[in-house]
C-alpha cells in the first residue's frame, strides 16, 4: 500500500498547508489513537522549539483526549528524549512534534510505540486508513485527560548520563556544544556540564523562528569557526530535534555521521564488545565500507532512513548503525537515534584512548562524494524512467568498480537526490551534474 501522508521520518510538510494544518492533526491523534492506544490508555507528547508546535500540541491533545486517551505533555525535549520517557511512562505511544533539520516554517508529526521505537509501515498503514473515518469523540465520562510532567527533562538527562561508560567523565574536555537553537538547548549543555566538560554553548537561544537557522547539523559552519578560535578539544552539532550528531575536531574539520560511526565501530571492536555487523545506508561513503573491512568489521547497507537502519540492525543482531547526515544508533545505549547519547559515546573514546578526534576520524579515507538535489513539481520515481537508468548505466560505466551512483526520492522534500562518489573528485562532480540534468528533463 502506498502512503499518502507518512513519509521517510512521520509527517511532514509546509505548516499551514495540507496536512500540516490543526484540523488534520486532531483527525491523525484520533486515528492513532484507534489503532494503538486503548480507551484509558496513555500518550506521550513532545515537540522542538518551533512556533507551530503550540497549535500542533492543542490539536493532537484534543484529538488524543477525545478518543479517550490520558496525555502527558513533556514540552521542548529532543525527539529520543520522547522516545525514552514514552518507555519509562509506560504509555502506549509517543508523539514528537518537529520537522528535524528542517526551517521553522515546517513541521512534522512522528510515532513511538510502547518500545521506544519507530512505527512500521504496516501500522503506519492502519493508520492511514483510519484517516479515512471522521474523528472521533467519546461521550463525556470516557474522555481523556491531560497534564504537564515538569520532571522530563531531569529524566532525560540522568538517562543520557547514565549511557557513559562506568568510571569515565568528560573532566579536562572543552566543548563547544551548538544546539540549532531547537529541541536539545537546554537538556544538552547541562548534560555535558554535569559530566565535567568545560561548555562553551552557540545556538541555544530559540526564539521559535531561528531553529536550523545558521546552526546545528545541517549548518555547522559557525561551529567550525568556534572550536579552534577558543582552542577548545571538540565541537558536537545536534539538529533542531536532536536526533542528529555531528562533530567538529581541534582543527575546525568537520566529522560526519560515516566517520562517528567508524569511530564507534571501531572502539567496541577493539574492546571485543562489537555485536553484529555495522549498519549504514546505500548513501554511506565508500571509504567506511573499505576502513571497517580492513579491521575485518562486516558492514552493511540499508536504504535511506533510520528507521530502516533500526530495522536492518534488529534483523542482523547490529548494535551499531547509523547515516552519512548524523543519525546515530548504539542499540545497547538507547532504543532509538539518540544524539546526545552517541555524542557522550565518542567523547568517552576519546576520554579513554587519549586521543584527539582527528586522530580517531584518521583511520577512515573519505572518498569524493557529490550530492545534487534536483527539485521536482511532480513525483518521480528514477527506476522507472528509461532515460535517467541509461545515463545511469553510462556513469557506472565510467566509474567502473572504483565508485558508486545513487538516484532516490527524498522522504521529506520535492526533491530527487543524486549522488556520486569515486576517487577522482573532478570526475564525480561532472558525472553529477551530468545526470543532475538527466533527472530535471525528465522531471519537466
Amino acid at each position: 500500500m502506498s502512503k499518502k501522508f507518512f513519509g521517510t521520518d512521520g509527517v511532514r510538510g509546509k505548516v499551514g498547508s495540507d496536512p500540516m494544518t490543526a484540523d488534520f492533526a486532531m483527525r491523525l491523534a484520533s486515528a492513532a489513537a484507534q489503532v494503538l492506544v486503548p480507551t484509558g490508555g496513555t500518550v506521550v507528547i513532545g515537540k522542538d522549539t518551533r512556533l507551530s508546535g503550540y497549535m500542533f500540541e492543542s490539536a493532537l491533545e484534543a484529538g488524543f483526549v477525545a478518543a479517550g486517551a490520558d496525555v502527558l505533555l513533556i514540552g521542548p525535549l529532543p525527539t529520543p528524549g520522547i522516545a525514552r520517557l514514552t518507555q519509562e511512562f509506560n504509555a502506549d505511544l509517543g508523539v514528537v512534534i518537529s520537522a528535524s533539520h528542517n526551517p521553522f516554517f515546517d513541521n512534522g508529526i512522528k510515532f513511538f510505540d510502547r518500545s521506544g521505537s519507530k512505527l512500521t509501515d504496516e501500522i503506519e498503514n492502519q493508520i492511514e486508513t483510519q484517516l479515512q473515518n471522521p474523528a472521533i469523540t467519546l461521550e463525556s465520562s470516557a474522555l481523556g485527560k491531560a497534564k504537564r510532567i515538569d520532571t522530563a527533562r531531569i529524566r532525560y538527562q540522568e538517562f543520557c548520563a547514565e549511557s557513559m561508560p562506568e568510571g569515565v567523565d568528560l573532566d579536562g574536555l572543552k566543548v563547544v556544544f551548538d544546539g540549532a537553537n531547537g529541541a536539545g538547548y537546554k537538556v544538552a549543555p547541562r548534560t555535558l556540564v554535569e559530566l565535567g566538560a568545560d561548555v562553551i554553548p552557540i545556538g541555544c537561544s530559540p526564539n521559535g523562528k531561528n531553529i536550523n537557522d545558521g546552526c546545528g547539523s545541517t549548518q555547522p559552519d559557525l561551529l567550525q569557526l568556534t572550536v579552534p578560535a577558543l582552542r577548545a578539544d571538540v565541537g558536537v552539532a545536534l539538529d533542531g530535534d536532536g536526533d542528529r550528531l555531528v562533530m567538529v575536531d581541534e582543527e575546525g574539520r568537520l566529522i560526519d555521521g560515516d566517520q562517528l560511526l567508524y569511530i564507534l565501530a571501531s572502539a567496541r571492536h577493539e574492546a571485543g564488545e562489537l555485536q553484529g555487523p555495522v549498519v549504514g545506508t546505500i548513501m554511506s561513503n565508500l571509504g567506511l565500507e573499505n576502513a571497517l573491512k580492513a579491521k575485518q568489521i562486516e558492514f552493511r547497507r540499508a536504504n535511506v532512513g533510520d528507521r530502516y537502519v533500526l530495522e536492518t540492525l534488529k534483523e542482523t543482531g547490529g548494535i551499531i548503525g547509523g547515516e552519512t547526515s548524523g543519525h546515530m544508533i548504539v542499540l545497547d545505549k538507547a532504543t532509538t537515534g539518540d544524539g546526545l547519547v552517541c555524542a557522550l559515546q565518542v567523547l568517552a573514546v576519546m576520554k579513554q584512548s587519549g586521543k584527539k578526534l582527528s586522530e580517531l576520524a584518521a583511520g577512515m579515507p573519505k572518498y569524493p562524494q557529490t550530492m545534487v538535489n534536483v527539485r521536482t513539481d511532480k513525483r518521480l520515481d528514477p527506476s522507472t524512467s528509461s532515460e535517467i537508468q541509461h545515463a545511469v548505466s553510462v556513469a557506472e560505466d565510467e566509474l567502473a568498480d572504483t565508485g558508486r551512483v545513487v538516484l532516490r526520492a527524498s522522504g521529506t522534500e520535492p526533491v530527487i537526490r543524486v549522488m556520486v562518489e569515486g576517487q577522482d573528485n573532478e570526475q564525480v562532480v561532472r558525472i553529477a551534474e551530468r545526470l543532475a540534468s538527466v533527472v530535471a528533463d525528465a522531471a519537466a
